[in-house]
C-alpha cells in the first residue's frame, strides 16, 4: 500500500499572509500618483513580484500533491507495480521540491546572502570563560571551512591566562550571513575546569553577535566625527604576513551606545581604520533596524523579547554530554561534533522555526 502524498506546506509558505500583501499593493499601484515616488514604486513592484513568485510556486506543489495522491489512488485500486513506482517517483520528487522551498524560505530575509561579521567575548566565568570563547572561535572556524566559506580574522585579543578577551572575524560566502544570525547569542557551556586544581565541575558563558556585511551604499547611518574617541595600538594576534609591529590596529568607540570595533588585519593604520569605521557603521544600520522592528512589534502588541543576555544554547560535557538549543529544543550528544563545526542542524531548527512560527 502506498503512502498518500500530504500537501501541508501551508503554515510554511504562509499564502494568507502574502495574498493580502499583494492586494494592498495592487491598490497602491491603482493611485494615480503611485509613479510620483519612482524608487518607492519600483521596490512595490519588486516585491509584488516576489511574493507573487512564491504563491505561485506554492499553488504548484499543492496541484503536485494532488496529481501525487491521484497516483497513488490509481496504483492502489489497479494493483499496478509500475504505477505504483511511478506514483512512489513522483512523491519523492515532491518531497525534494518542498524541500528546496523551504531551503529559499530560510534564506529569503533582506541580507541572508551577504557575508557576515561575528564577534565572540566572554562572559561570566572568568578564564574558563574565556577559555569557551576561544573554544566558540574554533568552532566557528571548522563551521566555515565545512562550507568552503573564506574567513578573515579582523581583530584577536588574547587573554593573559588562556582563550580569547574577544575576536572579530569575517566569513565570506554565499548565505554566510543567512546561516549564521541563528548563531547570536549567549552560548554556555558546562564542564570540568582545566583551570582550577579541583578539577571541578564550573558555568562559562560567551557572547556572539553577528552582523550582515553589507555594503556602504545599502548603509544609511551618518556619525558625527564628535561621537567618537579612535585609539591606535600594537596588534596583539597570533601573527601572520599582513600582522605589523607598530600601532596599525585601531580601536573606535561610539559614545552614545557604547559600541566599541577594533581592526588590526589590515596592512595600514588607515586601512583598519576605513575597516573598522565600516564594521561600525554596520553594527549601527543592524541596531537601528532591530529597533525598528521591536517598535512595529510593540505597535501590533505582540511580546517583545530582551534579547541581549538571552541564553540561546547549552553545551554540557559534564556530567553527561548534551548540546541543547534553548529557541527549538534540537539537541543531540554528538557534542565533539558539534564543537567541530557540525552546526547545521541547529541552524536549520531554528531557520525552520522562524519561517513556521
Amino acid at each position: 500500500m502506498l503512502r498518500r502524498a500530504s500537501p501541508t506546506c501551508g503554515s510554511v509558505f504562509d499564502i494568507a499572509a502574502k495574498e493580502q500583501r499583494i492586494r494592498e499593493i495592487e491598490t497602491l499601484t491603482s493611485d494615480a500618483n503611485f509613479w510620483n515616488d519612482p524608487s518607492r514604486a519600483q521596490a512595490l513592484m519588486r516585491e509584488m513580484a516576489t511574493l507573487k513568485a512564491s504563491v505561485d510556486a506554492h499553488e504548484q506543489l499543492l496541484q503536485r500533491a494532488s496529481d501525487a495522491a491521484v497516483m497513488i489512488e490509481l496504483a492502489n485500486e489497479s494493483n499496478d507495480e509500475a504505477a505504483a513506482r511511478d506514483a512512489e517517483g513522483e512523491v519523492r520528487a515532491l518531497e525534494a521540491a518542498l524541500e528546496r522551498a523551504e531551503r529559499a524560505l530560510m534564506f529569503s530575509g533582506k541580507y541572508d546572502h551577504a557575508d557576515a561579521i561575528l564577534t565572540i567575548q566572554p562572559g561570566a566565568g572568568g578564564v574558563d570563560a574565556q577559555d569557551w570563547a576561544e573554544m566558540l572561535y574554533h568552532m566557528y572556524l571548522r563551521w566555515a571551512e565545512r562550507h568552503g566559506f573564506k574567513v578573515s580574522e579582523i581583530e584577536y585579543t588574547p587573554a593573559e591566562v588562556a582563550g580569547i578577551k574577544n575576536v572579530t572575524l569575517q566569513i565570506a560566502g554565499d548565505c554566510a550571513y543567512g546561516y549564521l544570525r541563528s548563531e547570536r547569542g549567549v552560548h554556555r557551556l558546562v564542564r570540568l575546569s582545566p583551570f582550577n586544581a579541583g578539577n571541578t565541575r564550573e558555568t562559562s558563558f560567551a557572547r556572539v553577535d553577528v552582523y550582515p556585511d553589507i555594503q556602504d551604499d545599502d548603509i544609511h547611518i551618518e556619525i558625527n566625527p564628535n561621537d567618537l574617541e579612535i585609539d591606535t595600538y600594537r596588534s596583539q594576534g597570533a601573527g601572520g604576513q599582513n600582522v605589523q609591529k607598530n600601532e596599525s590596529a585601531v580601536r573606535i568607540k561610539h559614545i552614545p551606545t557604547g559600541i566599541v570595533v577594533t581592526c588590526q588585519d589590515q596592512r595600514s593604520q588607515t586601512q583598519n581604520r576605513e575597516r573598522a569605521m565600516h564594521i561600525l557603521k554596520v553594527r549601527l544600520q543592524e541596531l537601528e533596524e532591530r529597533r525598528r522592528e521591536a517598535e512595529l512589534r510593540q505597535l501590533r502588541g505582540e511580546h517583545v523579547d530582551a534579547e541581549f543576555g538571552n541564553q540561546i544554547r547549552n553545551y554540557v560535557l559534564h556530567p553527561y554530554r548534551l548540546v541543547k538549543d534553548t529557541r527549538t529544543g534540537y539537541e543531540t550528544s554528538q557534542t565533539d561534533e558539534v564543537l567541530d563545526g557540525d552546526l547545521d542542524a541547529f541552524m536549520e531548527a531554528y531557520l525552520k522555526s522562524k519561517i513556521e512560527g
